[in-house]
């Protein structure tokens, strides 16, 4: 895989910080030429290095780690990347062979845990691990890039990273027809938004910010980290007393190197994505951190193969 140059990952950054940030307006705060901007910025789209798409947030969340018989991995992490409602699908090392963040309503809950994940093939057992609270969503994720200044100016009040569980409201018709068009393409414009949905482009407008702020759709830059020259990534599985979640968290959402932080129900307290250079740093992040003062144990997974992120299904290496 190749790593991101300079510009690149100025580029990457600012789509992090604005999935939808028009190529002028990157190109003034980078202090880049608009039309290099937008060429260098319109080929990694169109070349899948990096893709702006949305996700339809649900109420309930649940992380899944699967044991596999030997042999049918693979295959399983196919199967599950292939459900609409997965948000990523991992292959890892230690005790589980495959985790996935699945993403549905209350009342289908039970008959995804106990009749259709049951049924992935390959699968020997799994264990469920409901989703409480988010400290950091992928979305959230911002490699140390861009100064502060730069930051700031490209960051949109539209796209920030909650970390809530937000209800689903009522929608229109034409709302799901807009969310639908956003999760394929985060970046499509408002005119062509409007021609899909059969609305005029100031009323596209006026509805995809409305959807974006009440956290009907939430738009993400999808890029393998190995792009950034991070070839190391890991889930940590923390346990920490109750009384000490809340700081370990928030604590691991603060820190660069953490794509995903979140509270979980189960035998730990939270389950953490990160992305380092090398082992050496892996270590010295679960050794050496302000945050692992706080956990009791951490178990740690590293990635072998990430068959889906943020929703879409990533090319096979």
């Amino acid at each position: 895989m190749e790593v991101f140059d300079a510009l690149e990952r100025q580029i990457v950054a600012a789509l992090q910080l604005d999935p939808r940030c028009p190529w002028r307006k990157m190109a003034a705060v980078l202090g880049e030429a608009e039309r290099t901007v937008a060429r260098r910025g319109s080929q990694l789209v169109e070349s899948g290095a990096v893709a702006v798409v949305g996700i339809r947030p649900r109420p309930s969340v649940v992380l899944v780690e699967m044991r596999c018989m030997p042999g049918t991995v693979r295959a399983a992490a196919h199967a599950l990347g292939r459900r609409p409602d997965t948000t990523f699908v991992y292959t890892t090392t230690g005790t589980g062979d495959c985790v996935a963040e699945i993403l549905t309503e209350p009342a289908r809950m039970a008959d995804v845990l106990s009749d259709e994940l049951p049924a992935t093939i390959g699968l020997r057992d799994s264990t469920s691990y409901p989703v409480l609270r988010y400290f950091r969503t992928i979305r959230g994720w911002r490699p140390e890039i861009l100064t502060s200044d730069k930051a700031e100016a490209l960051r949109s009040s539209l796209t920030p990273d909650s970390g809530i569980l937000v209800p689903r409201q009522d929608l229109s018709r034409q709302d799901h027809e807009l969310v639908a068009a956003l999760c394929a393409d985060g970046r499509m414009s408002f005119e062509a938004l409007g021609r899909r949905v059969g609305v005029s482009e100031a009323t596209a407008r006026r509805r995809t910010e409305w959807l974006l702020a009440n956290n009907q759709v939430h738009l993400r830059a999808i890029v393998e980290p190995a792009s950034f020259g991070l070839y190391v990534e890991a889930l940590l599985w923390i346990r920490a007393s109750p009384q000490h979640v809340e700081q370990v968290g928030k604590s691991l959402a603060e820190l660069p190197t953490v794509r995903y932080a979140a509270a979980i129900a189960g035998n730990y307290q939270i389950m953490a994505d990160v992305t380092v250079e090398d082992m050496a740093d892996l270590y010295r992040f679960i050794t050496d951190s302000e945050w692992a003062q706080h956990a009791v144990t951490v178990d740690v997974s590293i990635l072998l193969d990430a068959r889906k992120r943020g929703g879409r299904v990533m090319r096979a290496r």
